[in-house]
């Protein structure tokens, strides 16, 4: 697909605007959904994730400067064995995300849940579009049934099922990059949170010393019960005497 769009040498695709994400918990927040997918999936290379990076789909887009760049997507079933500074539509096989997260805030509110839902629905069709209002924690969802957008029913948690990660989306209050905070993370199909490489590492590591613990208890109750004995067949020793 790289051929069918030949852009003239006047109209470039920036990486970026020079605009930066609307807060430190924003960026934070975006880093942390990649993390999270990145880990989860990380023995394979069929897909790629990203956020705060424009997506290129038609050339009047290019001309008119119209960027687009939501907080968080992830593309499947393509090469993701290298990085990219920007989504190219007609680059990549004509693949658009199959998931997008638009972390919201009071000036990019109303054109998250219009304008740009609209985009995601009727150009992108981009089966599950998320937002999340930190303000307000409210978390909005919608899949994509036909060529409409229907919204996505919550559980018993208030967490929204994407069949496209094959996970939940919810809220967890916790610390990430030493903030505390309320965040929004993936919950796997039993409701458990699924760990970022960090945490993941840190797991590992107290899962190791608890055995390596229950391996010195067990040594520690093995050389008394040794010990036990030993001193028993002494006293018998010395009572045949």
């Amino acid at each position: 697909m790289s051929n069918v769009y030949k852009l003239p040498h006047s109209i470039q695709l920036p990486e970026e605007d020079g605009v930066p994400m609307e807060t430190n918990w924003h960026r934070s927040q975006m880093n942390l959904l990649i993390d999270v997918v990145r880990h989860r999936w990380r023995d394979w290379q069929d897909f790629f994730t990203g956020g705060n990076m424009f997506v290129y789909y038609s050339m009047n887009q290019a001309r008119n400067r119209d960027y687009k760049g939501p907080d968080f997507f992830v593309v499947k079933d393509i090469d993701g064995s290298y990085p990219r500074q920007k989504w190219v539509v007609w680059e990549e096989d004509a693949r658009f995300p199959n998931v997008i997260v638009e972390l919201m805030s009071e000036s990019t509110r109303d054109e998250d849940l219009g304008k740009k839902k609209d985009l995601y629905e009727r150009t992108f069709h981009t089966p599950d579009y998320f937002c999340y209002d930190p303000d307000e924690t409210k978390l909005y969802g919608w899949h994509l049934a036909g060529q409409v957008y229907v919204p996505i029913e919550a559980d018993e948690n208030g967490r929204l099922w994407s069949s496209e990660l094959d996970a939940w989306l919810g809220l967890w209050q916790g610390e990430f990059l030493e903030e505390e905070g309320v965040w929004l993370r993936l919950f796997d199909e039993d409701g458990r949170l699924i760990p970022t490489a960090a945490e993941a590492g840190y797991r590992w590591a107290e899962a190791e010393h608890q055995r390596a613990e229950a391996e010195r208890q067990r040594a520690d109750r093995a050389e008394a019960e040794l010990e036990r004995l030993r001193t028993e067949l002494a006293r018998l020793q010395g009572g045949k005497e």
